[in-house]
């Protein structure tokens, strides 16, 4: 009887080794026939970083969120580093302003007539400043963060605004896209 059960364990060990094994292949099998997409780095580098159409600020006025949503965008080209969606985004940030902020809006509209990246992220800082009263004093719900680079501007500093926390450097773009830190959150 010893014998038997012996025999039957045996028997069943080996039955499970067996497809064990089979399973084993099976997977391997399947991860021969996976398909991955790899990115060149030229593909990756030409992939921008988007500008979201909605953020979480709410401002008392619809005009402090239309010139909140065009700072975005203009940040946002700045850490793309192109020159075009720059200038034209702090373009529309200038009609934006009208008649209400006549300084704010001639900051803008000298970012827009830059003729260099050099020269538009110079006069972005300047008008970085120039809206933080505007933001802070506008926003009813959500958060703006405030970032700053320690390295920008031959390390003298610049600050902007982002509606993440998540550091994307407007004054360096992709060479030190992540250098800067969260100074402030106005809310």
């Amino acid at each position: 009887m010893k014998l038997q059960t012996i025999l039957l364990l045996l028997a069943l060990a080996i039955l499970q080794a067996c497809n064990s094994g089979t399973n084993t292949d099976h997977a391997t099998e399947m991860a021969n026939h996976t398909d991955v997409e790899l990115n060149t780095p030229e593909e990756v580098k030409a992939e921008k970083a988007a500008t979201p159409d909605a953020f979480d600020a709410t401002f008392a006025d619809g005009i402090t969120a239309t010139i909140y949503q065009y700072y975005l965008k203009l940040q946002m080209a700045l850490v793309n580093s192109d020159a075009d969606d720059a200038t034209s985004a702090a373009g529309n940030l200038a009609e934006a302003f009208g008649n209400d902020k006549p300084a704010l809006r001639d900051l803008a509209q000298k970012v827009a007539d830059a003729e260099d990246l050099e020269g538009v992220r110079s006069t972005f800082a300047e008008l970085t400043t120039g809206l933080e009263p505007l933001f802070t004093d506008g926003i009813t719900d959500g958060v703006i963060y405030k970032q700053h680079c320690p390295m920008a501007f031959d390390g003298a500093g610049g600050d902007w605004f982002s509606d993440v926390s998540d550091i994307r450097n407007p004054y360096y773009g992709d060479k030190m896209l992540k250098c800067g830190k969260v100074v402030a959150e106005i809310k």
